[in-house]
C-alpha cells in the first residue's frame, strides 16, 4: 500500500505539472497571435483582450524586453527567470518560488517569421494545483489507513473463526491427556488442515497414553520383581533375630542379604535402563551375552524342588557330520550338557545385554520350576538370523480358557493355587524381548506341561 500511495502520489503530481504547461502554451500561442515578426522589427498589437492577455507575459524582441506584466519590475524574481528561460533561444519552462516562497510555473515560446523572433513567456501560479496534489496525497494516506484498518478487521475476524476449531481440538486434547482418554479426534468431517492436525494430535494422545500405560507397567513390574529378594531379605532376618546365631550362620545371613540386594539393584538398573532405552531411541544396538551359562546360572539360583530335575539342551544346525557322543536329529546335533557344566560345548550368542537376559528369561524358569511336576528341559539353539530358547515342564500346562489372557498384566490363571505372583512376569518378559526385537511366545499345542519359546536376535 506504501508503494502503491507513492506511484500513486508521483503519478498525479506529474499529470498536474502536464496540465500547467499545457495551460501555459495555450496562453502563449494565444499571445504569440498579438505580435508581428514579419518586418525587420518586432511590433505588438494592441487587441481587445489586451489587457487579460498581458496579465503574468513576457515579451522579448531577441533577449530585449518589450513588455511585461504590470505588476513585474526588471529585478524581480520572475523577471529574472524569464530573462534565463529567453536566454536559452529553445522552449522550456521551469519553477521558481516568489510571493513568499509560492510555487511559479514558467515557460518560454518562440515566435519566428520574417526578419525577427520573438519570445513569450507566461507564467502561472501553482497553488491550486499543489493544493490538489496535497489533496489527494491527504486522501489517499486516509484511504491506506481505512483499508489497513478494514483489512485488520477482518483478518482478525477471520482467523479467529478459522482457529475456533483449533482452540476446541486443544482444550479437548489437554483433557483427554490428562485423564488418559481413548477419545480421538479422526479425520472425519474436517477439512484437509484440521484433519491432518487432528491426526497429528491423535498420535500424540496415543503416545501419551503410551507413555503412561508403561510408567503404570514399569512401576507394576518393579513390584513384582523386588517382590521375591524383598521376602528373602525378610526371611533372613527373621531367622536370625529368632534365637541368637552362631558367626558362620551371621555371616550366611548377610551373604544371603547382600546377595539379594545385589539382585533388586540389578533388577532397577535393568528395568530402568531398559526404560530409558527404549524411550530415548528404540534402535540402540543392545549388547551380545553367551547364552548358555546364563541359563545354567539362572536354574543354579532357583529354589528348585527335589522331584524336579532341570537340564539344558544346546542344539546347533549344521551339516550332517558325525560327532562322539551326541545324537543326530533331522540334520541337527543336539548336545546334552548338565547343569553346572564350567565349559558349555557350543557357544550360543544372542545380541542382548547379560542382565536383560536374565530379566527375560528368569519368570519363565521361575513359573516352570513351580509348575513342574518332575522336569524342566531348556534348549538353546541357533535359528537364520536370531537365537532360539524353548522352556518345557511337564507340569499341568495353561488352562485352555486362560491362553488368551496369558500375557495381559495382572492375570493369574488360579489366584490361590498358593505360589506368589501378581501375574507380571509373562508380560515383562514379552515386553523386554520386544524391546530388542525379539519375542515370547506360548505354545497351546504342547501336551503334556507348557512351553515358552523365547526368540532374541543372533549376536
Amino acid at each position: 500500500m506504501t508503494v502503491l500511495t507513492v506511484v500513486f502520489n508521483a503519478v498525479m503530481d506529474r499529470h498536474l505539472q502536464h496540465q500547467a504547461d499545457g495551460e501555459l502554451r495555450s496562453r502563449a500561442a494565444a499571445v504569440a497571435t498579438t505580435i508581428d515578426t514579419s518586418g525587420p522589427r518586432v511590433r505588438v498589437l494592441e487587441t481587445a483582450n489586451d489587457r487579460l492577455l498581458d496579465a503574468n507575459v513576457w515579451i522579448y524582441a531577441g533577449n530585449r524586453l518589450l513588455e511585461k506584466p504590470p505588476g513585474a519590475t526588471s529585478d524581480s524574481t520572475l523577471t529574472q527567470a524569464a530573462d534565463r528561460l529567453t536566454a536559452q533561444g529553445n522552449p522550456a519552462c521551469t519553477t521558481v518560488h516568489a510571493h513568499g516562497h509560492q510555487p511559479v510555473r514558467l515557460c518560454s515560446h518562440t515566435v519566428t517569421g520574417g526578419r525577427a523572433t520573438a519570445t513569450v513567456v507566461t507564467a502561472l501560479d501553482l497553488a491550486p494545483y499543489r493544493s490538489s496534489a496535497d489533496t489527494l496525497l491527504v486522501g489517499s494516506l486516509i484511504l491506506d489507513g481505512v483499508m489497513l484498518g478494514c483489512t485488520y478487521l477482518l483478518t482478525r475476524l477471520s482467523v479467529g473463526r478459522a482457529l475456533r476449531p483449533v482452540r476446541t481440538m486443544t482444550d479437548q486434547a489437554t483433557q483427554w491427556s490428562a485423564v488418559g482418554s481413548d477419545e480421538r479426534f479422526g479425520a472425519e468431517d474436517h477439512p484437509v488442515e484440521l484433519a491432518r492436525l487432528g491426526a497429528s494430535m491423535d498420535e500424540l494422545l496415543d503416545r501419551i497414553r503410551t507413555v503412561l500405560r508403561h510408567e503404570q507397567q514399569l512401576t507394576g513390574e518393579l513390584s513384582h520383581e523386588l517382590r521375591t529378594p524383598l521376602t528373602r531379605i525378610i526371611m533372613e532376618l527373621d531367622w536370625w533375630r529368632a534365637r541368637p546365631r552362631t558367626d558362620a550362620e551371621t555371616r550366611a545371613t548377610q551373604e544371603v542379604i547382600a546377595e539379594a540386594a545385589q539382585s533388586m539393584r540389578t533388577i532397577c538398573d535393568t528395568l530402568l535402563n531398559d526404560a530409558r532405552e527404549n524411550a530415548l531411541n528404540r534402535e540402540t544396538a543392545p549388547g551380545t551375552t553367551d547364552v548358555l551359562p546364563v541359563l545354567n546360572r539362572l536354574l543354579q539360583r532357583l529354589d528348585t524342588p527335589d522331584q524336579v530335575k532341570t537340564s539344558v539342551e544346546a542344539v546347533e544346525a549344521v551339516e550332517a557330520v558325525e560327532v562322539r557322543g551326541a545324537v543326530e536329529v533331522r540334520g541337527a546335533v543336539e548336545v546334552r550338557e548338565a547343569v553346572g557344566t564350567a565349559a558349555p560345548v557350543l557357544v550360543l550368542e544372542a545380541g542382548v545385554a547379560p542382565a536383560l537376559l536374565e530379566r527375560i528369561l528368569s519368570p519363565l524358569l521361575a513359573n516352570a520350576v513351580r509348575y513342574a511336576r518332575s522336569r524342566v528341559t531348556v534348549s538353546a539353539g541357533r535359528i537364520p538370523g536370531a537365537v532360539r530358547i524353548d522352556v518345557v515342564d511337564d507340569g499341568p500346562g495353561v488352562p485352555e480358557a486362560f491362553v488368551g489372557e496369558l500375557f495381559q498384566p495382572g492375570r493369574r490363571a488360579d489366584s490361590g493355587d498358593g505360589h506368589d505372583g501378581a501375574g507380571l512376569g509373562l508380560p515383562l518378559a514379552r515386553r523386554l524381548a520386544r524391546t530388542v526385537g525379539g519375542e515370547v511366545v506360548h505354545d497351546p499345542g504342547h501336551s503334556p506341561g507348557a512351553r515358552f519359546t523365547v526368540t532374541l536376535p543372533g549376536g
